[in-house]
């Protein structure tokens, strides 16, 4: 500051160094006037931008997501404690979190005094639901894949790019073939996770039955968690009059003839988010609209044999989907109490596609469920 005042001080040499000591110290005084005010408004406006962009950022890290259009989300997520020890951990990676679903640091879970090594297993096999592809699973695959696990996620038969004809599907056996070709393959002694959603929960079922050695356990989300002699079909007629939407929703397709029953079930786009999607981001509904394919008949119509030797010796996991209008809670409830799980979690906030609308919720009960111990029964 002593500099930039000499550059205005009178010509005079022998005045030269009076105005400096007069104006050192009364710089704060000099800050009022024109020229020094437009620097002051200036540095203020920058600095003024630094705190903004801070705030943002803070926000952005602690899961305080009020600023911008998802408030709902976060709201019902996370009701506003003064206790620290109450919070979640913040994000210390570089990913960029979810704007509908601010939720958590994942790896903190994993190294709290658990290692990969230590896991019965690190693989993920994820089962998609009806009409979907393994496509609906790409936030769960790359948040997995962060943490190290191995994620393979599936197009059953006639879903996403498979290329086998919907309409030619006529056994659940034939559906399930993509997930038991994987299976069959695996070495020996290596054993993986199941996630299933929706339909797909009725092709874990199957696989737990054929496969029970190789997998160590079975996770069923917002899915058909069947009985032994119980169809897809028979799961859903429980909610009969509990779900308009689903009914309206449902197109039936008949390529053999309508005196014939028919080969697919398609859903009126146009329903597709109250439907499925009522708590999901657009651009995950978008994906969704261009990316759904038709569901097989056949298979939803066909009864599973499940014993309890084979089908009972997996360890099962069942995570509700609250705000769900496709499986609503009560189904989803009377599926458990019909054949309870090992335990059950809940993703509040969370509609028929988790994997869109809660992915990091999601994500941390996947990551509970990985570390639960080896039974020794």
């Amino acid at each position: 500051m002593g500099n930039l005042c000499s550059l205005f001080a009178p010509p005079k040499p022998v005045k030269k160094r009076r105005p400096i000591t007069k104006r050192q110290p009364s710089v704060p005084r000099s800050a009022s006037g024109p020229r020094n005010r437009r620097r002051s408004s200036s540095s203020s406006s920058t600095r003024d931008n630094k705190l903004e962009d801070a705030i943002l950022f803070g926000q952005q890290n602690s899961g305080e997501a009020g600023s911008l259009p998802f408030d709902r989300s976060a709201s019902q997520r996370y009701p506003v404690s003064g206790s620290k020890k109450n919070q979640l951990p913040r994000s210390s990676s570089s990913r960029s979190r979810s704007s509908t679903d601010p939720l958590l640091q994942p790896h903190q879970f994993l190294n709290k005094g658990v290692k990969l090594d230590d896991l019965e297993t690190n693989h993920f096999i994820l089962i998609h639901g009806g009409g979907f592809g393994a496509w609906c699973w790409y936030k769960t695959i790359a948040l997995l894949e962060e943490d190290g696990f191995k994620v393979t996620a599936i197009d059953l038969a006639g879903c996403g790019i498979n290329s086998c004809n919907i309409n030619s599907i006529a056994s659940l056996s034939q559906y399930v073939k993509p997930l038991t070709d994987v299976l069959e393959k695996l070495p020996t002694g290596e054993k993986v996770i199941l996630v299933g959603h929706d339909f797909g929960g009725a092709c874990v079922s199957y696989a737990m039955e054929q496969f029970p050695s190789k997998i160590s356990k079975a996770v069923f989300l917002s899915a058909a968690m069947l009985t032994n002699g119980q169809s897809t079909l028979d799961m859903f007629s429980l909610q009969a009059g509990q779900s308009d939407l689903m009914r309206k929703a449902q197109i039936f397709i008949y390529t053999n003839g309508n005196e014939h029953p028919p080969t697919a079930i398609d859903l009126d786009k146009s329903l597709l988010k109250d439907l499925l999607f009522n708590q999901s981001p657009s651009k995950d509904v978008a994906l969704a609209s261009v990316s759904m394919r038709s569901i097989p008949f056949a298979p939803v119509l066909e009864k599973l044999s499940l014993s309890d030797g084979n089908y009972g010796s997996v360890r099962r996991y069942y995570i509700e989907t609250l705000e769900d209008n496709a499986i609503p809670l009560a189904l989803q409830e009377h599926m458990i109490n019909s054949s309870p799980p090992e335990k059950v979690y809940r993703l509040k906030g969370a509609d028929h596609a988790p994997f869109f609308s809660k992915p990091q919720a999601l994500h941390k009960f996947l990551l509970e469920i990985a570390r639960i111990r080896a039974s020794h029964r």
